[in-house]
């Protein structure tokens, strides 16, 4: 350890930008994402839903939660040193483990890939914070906090896989326990003291994250695009499928990166607010790509779910997504009739599919019509600023 000792970054620094470091390591995690979202697809096509997603659910939080504990101490704490780069290495490889141990999630076998990648980003989570107590000592004990607390959920982790079988009716549970607990350590150790986290840095990292996830939407699009795998071009309704597609995922595009700052402050519970419920609009942007390859599957007869249920596996993640978007940050800086344009949408699309089975043309043209309106708003900052 007497290498790694890292000191705090100025939160206010001028021109921050997310670093090749940091995109290299969202390509390991879209990797582990993009496994995650075939496994939804696959399970929803053969009729397991029940099954395949909680187990997408599952996998993506360990994807998202470790993914999210690296950005934000990489916020505070990226030095450039050779020891953050040799432990940021170690943490890609722990999710590349991960996406290799993603299909043992969906097919009920105890996921020992997963929990070993999971294990190895978070335990080099533990070693960064300790690198940072040694480098920060104003902020000693909430480093302190974050290593003890990750270490010890790692116990608990571990013993969960190796002694409680996924059949066990107990496993839910205490699978939501651990959730609860990794949720609580930052919150816990950031009322010791909070770190040095950049503002701008972290709307940027997460726009980015964002991008990355609908990315998922784009395979999607590129499968309705083509019959086979030799390239045959589709057929008139495979190219309106993918077109109405591509209009619903520019749709979600629109609707996150509008003028307002995602984050107005660096007030902790605003943060924690926003910062976890990303989870909820990466998860559904991510599933809403698999319900596209749902859909595509049902269209060309390569599965039998129904044209409504194919429409509703869209229909659902689209709705969490634009929700989300309200909770973390419309209900903060709109005011007056603009606070309902994003849940009066949610609640359309997901009503959608009740009305119409084979929805998609509503549900694009719908979330248009939110793009439209959402993106000509004011905020009542602007407002003051105009005058």
């Amino acid at each position: 350890m007497s290498f790694l000792q890292l000191a705090a970054r100025d939160k206010d620094e001028a021109h921050r930008a997310a670093t090749t470091l940091e995109l290299m390591f969202d390509l390991a995690s879209v990797i582990a994402i993009a496994v995650a979202a075939v496994g939804l697809h696959h399970g929803i096509v053969e009729g397991h839903w029940v099954q395949a997603v909680p187990g997408f659910l599952m996998a993506f939080f360990m994807i998202w939660w470790s993914w999210m504990n690296y950005t934000w101490f990489a916020s505070a704490y990226d030095d450039g040193s050779a020891g953050f780069r040799i432990l940021s290495l170690v943490t890609m490889f722990g999710a590349l483990t991960i996406a290799a141990g993603v299909p043992a999630v969906f097919s009920g076998r105890p996921s020992v890939l997963v929990l070993l990648g999971f294990v190895i980003m978070r335990l080099a989570m533990a070693l960064f914070w300790l690198g940072a107590a040694r480098g920060d000592p104003a902020r000693r004990k909430t480093a302190l906090g974050y290593a003890t607390g990750i270490v010890l959920m790692q116990v608990y982790w571990v013993a969960l896989v190796l002694f409680q079988p996924p059949s066990a009716p107990s496993y839910p549970l205490l699978m939501v326990l651990g959730v609860a607990g990794e949720l609580a350590v930052p919150a816990v150790s950031e009322r010791f003291g909070v770190t040095t986290w950049h503002r701008h840095h972290i709307i940027e990292r997460y726009g980015l994250m964002n991008i990355i996830v609908l990315g998922e939407c784009f395979l999607a699009i590129v499968m309705m695009l083509r019959l086979d795998e030799t390239g045959t071009p589709a057929g008139a309704h495979g190219i309106l499928t993918a077109v109405t597609s591509a209009v619903i995922t520019f749709s979600l595009w629109g609707l996150y990166f509008t003028r307002e700052d995602h984050l107005a402050d660096d007030e902790l519970r605003r943060a924690l607010i926003w910062g976890y419920g990303h989870f909820a609009i990466f998860a559904a942007g991510a599933a809403t790509g698999a319900g596209f390859a749902v859909f595509h599957e049902v269209a060309t007869g390569h599965a039998e779910i129904g044209m409504r249920t194919a429409s509703f596996v869209i229909a659902v993640p689209v709705a969490i997504y634009v929700a989300a978007l309200w909770a973390v940050r419309d209900r903060f800086c709109l005011v007056g009739w603009q606070l309902a344009i994003l849940p009066v949408a949610a609640l359309v699309v997901l009503l959608a599919p009740v009305l119409v089975a084979e929805a998609l043309v509503p549900i694009a043209a719908l979330l248009v019509v939110a793009t439209i309106l959402r993106r000509a708003t004011t905020t009542p900052q602007e407002k003051v600023s105009a005058a």
